[in-house]
């Protein structure tokens, strides 16, 4: 499976709030950032941890504004997301 994104794409995290442990931050959840790199394919933590069938799945970095996270600041935060978290982020206004 190709990866579905690249460097410079903007993306939303999933809102999702399972019942179990996800890696995906609660304080990214939902958020708008910016696919920085591509970081290799792993599996699925969320799955594997359940002991379920975790195929690797592209990994990426992704940068979000203190402003998108948090609501105020100026500094950025870099968090390594698994495909699974990310779909292409909506156009401005339509979040």
């Amino acid at each position: 499976m190709a990866e579905r994104f690249g460097p410079g794409d903007r993306v939303q995290a999933s809102r999702t709030d399972p019942p179990y442990h996800t890696r995906l931050p609660r304080y990214a959840r939902g958020a708008i950032g910016t696919v920085m790199e591509r970081q290799g394919r792993y599996p699925l933590p969320d799955r594997s941890a359940r002991s379920l069938p975790a195929e690797p799945e592209p990994v990426y970095a992704v940068r979000f504004t203190a402003r998108e996270l948090f609501g105020a600041g100026d500094h950025t935060v870099t968090v390594d997301l698994w495909e699974s978290y990310l779909r292409p982020a909506a156009l401005e206004g339509n979040r």
